[in-house]
């Protein structure tokens, strides 16, 4: 399924039944609907701090069984939105709809969420705020127990179970903070900067988490500005620039639809560029690469590079998630 500005696309989720039934354009963006797609819908939102405008028009959906990267500039409207969801702000107008319809109190306690500042009470014991969490997501105090026991043993905190929050290091405070927005199997997970504060290998544990939860069929979208992250974790995407949603939809398909391409070429072992009009180069030093035309020819490029010398690599590809950034917010 792809969502984007500026043109008009149909096309079903991959491996689904999905078959839209209802189209509503406003502000240049097509938002499609159906029954296999987006379970989680954010609307037309629109919300405005006095002069300060931190949504506006902003939609995308996110689908059961599939992860949502929510990406954007500092202050694009990122946390508002993900706030919308769990009704901690109120939009101006728009809606927020879940399976179908206007998201309620009740639907919420379905949801799971992780905010990018720390929301726990640090002088309380680790597995008794956990439990206290689960119990006001509508668990007994026995389900909520036992879950919190599986997920501490998972994300290698059982040691710690007993202490309080505050004597916990940065990452592991973010592993129960984790905890406390899965341990309820929640149907919609939203996360704000999950990776923020862990090592690499919790980086990799908190990735497969992800995995496995929407494996199970919960719909998570989480925000980060770790690109390179996003594009590992996601099979979605949406990039909102200035509280507008400028680009949406599955992450391969925006790749491989967009009008660019990456080139990355070494010459005697050194970054080489083509000398053609409207070529973009990315990075420095030895990480640089450059943004071609997708329909630039790949064998006048080899052929310009071999003769300059020996060509030590080259490739030619879609272009990261970064570059679909860079690109989107440069609009």
């Amino acid at each position: 399924m792809t969502f984007r500005c500026r043109r008009t696309q149909f096309r079903p989720v991959a491996g689904t039944d999905f078959v839209p039934y209802l189209n509503r354009r406003r502000s240049g963006i097509v938002y499609l609907y159906g029954p296999e797609a987006s379970v989680l819908e954010l609307i037309d939102l629109q919300k405005r701090y006095g002069d300060v405008v931190a949504l506006d028009d902003a939609g995308f959906g996110v689908a059961r069984g599939r992860i949502l990267g929510f990406v954007g500039p500092n202050g694009a409207g990122k946390t508002t939105a993900m706030r919308c969801v769990l009704g901690l702000v109120r939009a101006d107008s728009g809606t927020v709809q879940w399976a179908g319809h206007v998201v309620t109190d009740a639907d919420r306690l379905r949801f799971g969420y992780m905010p990018e500042e720390r929301g726990l009470y640090p002088k309380m014991r680790v597995r008794d705020q956990i439990v206290y969490f689960g119990k006001l997501s509508g668990m007994s105090a026995t389900d909520a127990g036992t879950a919190a026991d599986s997920w501490l043993e998972r994300l290698g905190l059982a040691d710690r179970s007993g202490a309080r929050l505050e004597d916990l290091s940065h990452g592991n405070q973010q592993r129960v903070q984790l905890i406390v927005a899965f341990i309820h199997a929640p149907e919609v997970v939203v996360l704000d900067e999950p990776f923020a504060g862990l090592d690499p290998i919790g980086v990799v544990s908190l990735s497969d988490t992800l995995r496995e939860i929407a494996l199970d069929g919960a719909a998570i979208v989480f925000s980060s500005h770790q690109l390179d992250l996003v594009e590992d974790v996601c099979q979605d995407v949406a990039i909102i620039d200035h509280g507008r949603v400028v680009l949406t939809g599955a992450l391969e398909e925006l790749r491989a639809e967009s009008p660019n391409r990456r080139l990355a070429v070494t010459v005697n072992g050194a970054p080489w560029v083509p000398d053609h009009p409207g070529v973009r180069v990315v990075g420095d030093g030895a990480r640089t690469h450059c943004i071609v035309d997708r329909d630039a020819s790949v064998g006048d490029l080899l052929a310009a590079a071999k003769a300059q010398g020996t060509v030590d690599r080259f490739v030619f590809e879609p272009p990261s998630l970064s570059d679909l950034f860079v690109e989107a917010v440069a609009r």
